[in-house]
């Protein structure tokens, strides 16, 4: 079934290769949305944007490592020559570092950085001008439940999603008389690579990621098309008067 919810809206999803990411292209997609892809991983980038084209949908693939600001130029600018201005941005690229606190190294605190909030800074900071100029859009970051509910294991990736919950609150005041919302969507274990990843590190240093301590906490494993279709919402007209808010994608997980 398609949609017009992000209809002929030049839309940029990174981290779009995989996961959430690519979920919510083919969602954009889907609604009518020119969705350029970014991501590192080149040839899983050029699948989904392949498969959306050839879905009937518009997409573009852009390679690009999201934490340097050349690279990030270089895509935004192909976005803008393909499809327009992107006035639609889901800043979705991110990774984790699992470990206990004191064997995480200085290496460690600045790859996640990079990767987690220098990432969202460079992505925002290159779209908003033609997005301005375009006279307004919409911008959702991925945070997460860990912004708010630590686990043990994790204190470095907790505190970038802080970093990144905060970011998008504050642009979307600095930027809301100019036309431009910002929201986060925080999810919570998600059926990606990703997050298989996660439960398992968590288990073999002893946190119990289980799939009961999960059912306990959020029900069941949250799937990557209903982050999607939380930051799809965000994005939409649907959701014009919600700005500097965060979404939980979490099934109660904060609420307990």
């Amino acid at each position: 079934m398609r949609g017009d919810r992000l209809s002929g809206k030049s839309t940029l999803v990174s981290g779009g290769a995989s996961g959430c990411g690519a979920a919510a292209a083919r969602l954009f997609a889907a609604e009518g949305a020119k969705v350029t892809v970014v991501d590192r991983q080149a040839e899983l980038g050029r699948q989904v944007a392949d498969e959306i084209n050839a879905g009937g949908g518009q997409a573009f693939f852009a390679v690009a490592d999201v934490a340097k600001a050349s690279d990030v130029g270089s895509a935004v600018a192909a976005a803008t020559a393909q499809f327009g201005a992107p006035t639609m941005l889901f800043n979705h690229a991110g990774s984790i570092v699992v470990k206990p606190f004191l064997e995480t190294t200085e290496a460690d605190y600045d790859w996640l950085m990079n990767v987690n909030v220098r990432s969202m800074f460079l992505m925002t900071q290159a779209v908003l001008p033609g997005m301005l100029a375009a006279g307004g859009g919409a911008i959702v970051c991925t945070s997460s439940i860990s912004a708010v509910a630590a686990t043990p294991m994790e204190v470095l990736y907790d505190t970038t999603k802080g970093a990144v919950h905060m970011f998008a609150r504050a642009i979307a005041v600095e930027y809301r008389d100019r036309n431009v919302r910002c929201n986060a969507v925080c999810p919570g274990f998600i059926r990606t690579p990703h997050g298989m990843r996660e439960v398992e590190a968590l288990s073999k240093l002893g946190v119990d990621a289980s799939e009961a301590a999960l059912a306990a906490q959020q029900g069941r494993m949250c799937e990557p098309e209903e982050v999607a279709k939380a930051a799809l919402f965000l994005l939409s007209d649907e959701a014009s008067f919600v700005n500097g808010a965060h979404l939980f994608v979490d099934n109660c997980f904060t609420a307990v």
